[in-house]
């Protein structure tokens, strides 16, 4: 039933005829975090010409969050002009999916991510993780960008254990095609009207030719993993469970629905880790008080051993630091939902046909539950202090329903990495200040190099 009684949304003040199209385009995270300093937790923004005009209804509060993820959920779809786009080039996978065929996607790869199944991925993670040192010392490495790096030790780490193969050799297309893919879509997606896709223009060419290009990278990973030579039943991997999926409930896998479940696990199933500890490196590499407190947690529980899943919960301070590093920068920055009904967020209606959007980048900054909201504080994810916190001022991995089926996984991983590097290196910031930009995910637009300082881990 609509909700009609709530009041109307303050409009952000844009240009006349345009709106806010130009500071949509050119920083949509800025403008979200303007919007809710200057008009409050719900606020109404236009882009584009009058009679082509899009609006779009920023959801800031932590309670606004929840309603749109978790509490009226089935009402906040994937239906709006940015899923399409994002269907379009990343095909339908589980992080597009509506409906049965998201029900059918996630019942087929649960399996994996169960807390039991997660954590025998740590001697994996583990593995990853030794390579990674490995050639930073061999390499006799004195700076790196921690970005890249740890883009390229996700990726690796997610095709080892979901996909039970070696991507190295695509590593650097994928780091290419993602934020240029991802761009394109972004920019159709706030555009009030676009042209056709198989338009020839410039913008059109370069998306159809780095569209082709991950698609040849699944095509690759599949036919690896099928002349793996393993028997059915043999593999524990992602496409073990997908290429023998079929059942009378829930048929098959066809060939373009395998590359797309491929392609959408490539972006999410590394994006978030590699955030989380390439930004948590670079915190920590400006805050040394906070890198010192990290690394004698890791050197008095771990002794200078590798450590497994057993040794997560041992590390809180380790755990903080990333965490607060999501908080700093959530890989998902902002998340799309349409309005099916009207409704009401926080005394505002919401009309029926909405696009909405919930922004854990604005919501993590939110001055009601974060104090000197841009301050590295690790301390602020003390048990004691996330209690007293609604449960969606921090939401980096989403929530409801649709929340990340790999949540458990990126924390598993990332704080064995982070673990595992701390006892190898101290980090010194060359890079001050990472430029950032909002695509599918967020996506530094600077470099985020650190000065590595070998250490000895305690015997």
């Amino acid at each position: 039933m609509a909700i009609t009684t709530g009041t109307e949304a303050p409009e952000l003040a844009g240009l006349p005829l345009l709106g806010s199209m130009f500071d949509l385009k050119n920083d949509s995270l800025g403008t979200f975090l303007r919007a809710q300093r200057e008009h409050g937790d719900v606020v109404r923004i236009t882009a584009g010409p009058p009679g082509m005009r899009a609006v779009v209804y920023g959801v800031f509060s932590a309670e606004g969050a929840q309603q749109v993820l978790a509490g009226e959920s089935a009402n906040f779809r994937k239906d709006n002009r940015f899923y399409r786009e994002l269907r379009e080039s990343f095909g339908n996978g589980l992080l597009t999916s509506q409906d049965d065929d998201y029900l059918r996607q996630r019942r087929l790869v649960q399996p994996l991510f169960t807390r039991r199944r997660v954590d025998s991925y740590a001697s994996a993670v583990a593995a990853e993780v030794t390579t990674l040192l490995g050639e930073w010392q061999d390499g006799g490495a004195e700076s790196v960008d921690v970005l890249q790096e740890m883009t390229r030790f996700a990726m690796r780490a997610v095709a080892r254990i979901l996909f039970g193969t070696d991507v190295d050799a695509a590593v650097e297309i994928v780091e290419r095609s993602f934020p240029e893919l991802g761009a394109y879509v972004l920019r159709r997606g706030f555009s009030p009207v676009n042209i056709p896709r198989d338009w020839p223009t410039p913008g059109n060419r370069k998306a159809a030719a780095v569209h082709q290009a991950l698609y040849e990278v699944c095509d690759r990973i599949i036919a690896e993993r099928r002349g793996s030579g393993a028997a059915p039943g043999d593999g524990q991997d992602l496409l073990t469970l997908l290429v023998e999926a079929e059942s009378t409930e829930d048929d098959s896998f066809d060939a373009t629905e395998l590359r797309e479940q491929v392609l959408v696990f490539l972006l999410a199933g590394h994006e978030t880790t590699a955030s989380s500890l390439g930004f948590a490196l670079h915190l920590l590499a400006l805050h040394p008080e906070a890198q010192k407190r990290a690394q004698e947690e890791v050197d008095r529980v771990l002794a200078g051993r590798t450590p497994g899943a057993a040794d997560v919960d041992a590390l809180p301070y380790v755990t903080q630091v990333l965490k607060e590093a999501m908080r700093l920068f959530p890989a998902a920055a902002a998340i799309g939902r349409r309005a099916v009904a009207a409704t009401e967020i926080g005394g505002v209606t919401i009309p029926a046909g909405a696009d909405v959007i919930v922004a854990p980048w604005v919501t993590h900054r939110h001055p009601d539950y974060w104090e000197d909201a841009e301050r590295f504080d690790p301390d602020r994810f003390t048990p004691e202090a996330e209690a007293a916190r609604p449960r969606y001022a921090w939401f980096p991995f989403g929530g409801g329903p649709r929340a990340c089926i790999g949540q458990h996984f990126s924390m598993l991983e990332s704080v064995i990495a982070l673990a595992m590097i701390l006892q190898r290196y101290g980090f010194e910031a060359v890079d001050t200040e990472v430029p950032v930009a909002a695509a599918i995910t967020l996506q530094a637009t600077g470099p985020a190099r650190c000065r590595l300082k070998p250490r000895t881990a305690p015997a």
